[in-house]
């Protein structure tokens, strides 16, 4: 399958923040390793986000450093050595020459050669950005490297004196996606809601959640996203009002909802999609009324998700929104500036409306720049989801509405007039949804 983002554009992406580093300094960037799954076997190998908006390589066991005005190469990177016989049993590697080659990496060297190669590096740099915390071996390692040159001061050894936070320039940098990055993004949402609408058309009374889980999943490889962005949610019935389920292990019913929360990784690259639909394929009068507070909540924080305004008003017009909608039902009871203040709301839905996304589904990106919410500007991707959630064991409400959970998500793009949604090719009004299903029944 052919790469869509060039190689040039991760060369910018040095270069840009390469461009941002204080003079005389040098970053440190690893790759994520392989991680055991049970004895000796390893889950499937996914490269650190970071390292990879910077290298494209996605292979384990790697470190890229970069280096402002070094003579011979700018950018390094420290790859495994070809091994013909680990080739034969784990599969090619590019070698330092490789990275070279088809990476555009300026110098490479085989990671084995690191402790001896990286002092060399970091002397007579003033300073070092590193992100200390994230992996404690890797941390010791780089502390070992600087105390290697500490302790060759009396030799005329120069080490670095300051260490700095990479993050803040990288996800900065991150938040704003380049032309190519959102061409794969709209891929990686075609592919998803196509695979929600398949869900829909299968799904029948006597099913498994895992079923369904099957379809999507199965749509996504069929696709050439071989995996899931993050763990698939299928909540049917109560399993619709716990957020973060997973166990997608329950015999579905008729009269149940059934919330789907699922998108694909395509060449690393998110999307998330979450509809919710009848199981039988038809909403009940309650079913109907809460979904459609949910729908009207989502429409008009996609209408406020656009250039100039701030991060939290998509959030702010679906708090309004869903609150105005459970006072009518009588879910909620009083004045409904009163129960904003109060956060009434919280008890029914208890989470944001939305948030960044990107290489990771949760993206990189602050909320917030020098206390105050962030300004929406062109490029920046994220998402809009509000819900309502009523516990089966809330007894503060009348027993018809208990057991009911709705959640509706899609993923938008900001442009310089307003948004684009990229994941609507899965339908979401009460209307579609049934004709979609209905149709399916009857063939």
């Amino acid at each position: 399958m052919k790469q869509r983002i060039a190689l040039i554009e991760y060369s910018r992406r040095r270069r840009e923040l390469m461009d941002m580093m204080e003079p005389n300094s040098i970053a440190i960037i690893p790759s994520a390793q392989e991680v055991v799954r049970s004895r000796d076997t390893h889950f499937s190998f996914r490269q650190d986000s970071d390292f990879y908006y910077l290298s494209g390589f996605d292979e384990p066991n790697a470190v890229l450093a970069l280096i402002p005005g070094r003579e011979h190469g700018e950018a390094v990177l420290f790859v495994r050595e070809r091994d013909r016989e680990k080739e034969i049993w784990d599969g090619y590697r590019q070698g330092p020459e490789g990275v070279v080659e088809n990476f555009d990496a300026d110098d490479a060297f085989p990671i084995d050669d690191i402790d001896e190669i990286l002092p060399g590096l970091l002397e007579g740099r003033e300073r070092v950005y590193y992100s200390l915390g994230r992996d404690a071996d890797f941390d010791r390692k780089v502390m070992d490297w600087v105390n290697t040159l500490r302790a060759q001061v009396r030799a005329g050894a120069v080490p670095p004196g300051e260490f700095s936070d990479l993050h803040h320039f990288l996800h900065d940098m991150r938040l704003f996606k380049s032309a190519s990055e959102i061409r794969v993004m709209k891929d990686a949402g075609d592919i998803s809601a196509n695979a929600h609408v398949i869900a829909m058309q299968q799904c029948k009374p006597g099913m498994y959640e895992y079923q369904l889980e099957a379809h999507i999943h199965h749509t996504f490889a069929q696709a050439g996203a071989r995996h899931p962005a993050y763990s698939t949610i299928v909540g049917s019935g109560d399993n619709a009002c716990i957020l973060h389920y997973i166990e997608n292990n329950r015999k579905m019913n008729a009269g149940d909802l059934v919330l789907i929360d699922a998108g694909c990784e395509l060449e690393m690259y998110a999307a998330d999609i979450t509809r919710t639909f009848p199981v039988n394929g038809k909403f009940s009068e309650e079913q109907k009324a809460i979904y459609n507070i949910v729908l009207k909540a989502q429409l008009a924080a996609i209408e406020a998700a656009r250039p100039g305004n701030h991060w939290n008003q998509p959030h702010e017009i679906a708090v309004q929104i869903i609150t105005e909608g459970l006072v009518e039902l009588g879910i909620l009871n009083g004045d409904v500036e009163k129960l904003l203040e109060a956060g009434a709301y919280r008890d029914f839905y208890m989470h944001r409306t939305g948030h960044w996304i990107g290489i990771d589904v949760h993206d990189v990106g602050d909320y917030k720049v020098a206390g105050q919410w962030r300004i929406l500007e062109p490029g920046m991707v994220l998402t809009i989801e509000p819900g309502i959630y009523i516990h089966r064991d809330n007894d503060s409400v009348d027993a018809k509405w208990r057991g009911i959970g709705v959640r509706i998500e899609d993923d938008i793009v900001i442009t310089p007039d307003g948004c684009d949604v990229i994941t609507d090719g899965v339908p979401k009004t009460v209307d579609a949804i049934e004709a979609l299903m209905a149709e399916s029944t009857a063939q």
